[in-house]
């Protein structure tokens, strides 16, 4: 019988699929997809700190955004924030789910929660400035660590990556 890698790994009751990259001060994750377009969303961290996500409003679909230029705008029941892109390029597609139910992000941050899609124009050099694996996983530890932050809380309805 051979023993399956785990695909996503635990800190602090906080869960982080392997094989995303993550900016972990930010708590963003960014997925490559098999046609070169990635997919941007919140960690389980994010949406443990946040608490109840309300609402979330995205910036024009079709322009251009440079790193760190801000795509959409987060209000949760303890914060008002904007996610700030970890990749450059062209914003494709807002996930529209997120406008009815923005709760998603809580129930479902790594799958039905994401945030938007871009089409990268520097795809090797932002991902360069993230985190994957193993690498991620203790530079989460180490950031929990300092600042004292406790277990994730997972909603009823939770969906596992």
């Amino acid at each position: 019988m051979t023993r399956e890698t785990p695909r996503f790994a635990l800190v602090r009751s906080c869960i982080l699929p392997l094989d995303l990259h993550y900016r972990v001060e930010q708590h963003q994750w960014v997925r490559v997809e098999a046609d070169g377009t990635v997919t941007l969303g919140l960690s389980d961290v994010a949406q443990t700190v946040a608490g109840r996500i309300l609402h979330v409003t995205f910036r024009s679909v079709g322009r251009y955004y440079a790193y760190d230029a801000t795509v959409a705008v987060i209000e949760s029941a303890k914060w008002l924030g904007a996610y700030r892109t970890p990749v450059s390029g062209v914003f494709l597609e807002m996930n529209q789910a997120l406008l009815a139910d923005p709760e998603l992000i809580n129930r479902s941050p790594y799958r039905r929660g994401w945030l938007v899609r871009i089409q990268p124009d520097a795809l090797a050099r932002d991902l360069a400035r993230l985190l994957t694996g193993e690498e991620a996983v203790a530079a989460y530890e180490r950031f929990m660590a300092s600042r004292g932050l406790d277990d994730c809380v997972h909603c009823e309805g939770y969906e596992l990556p």
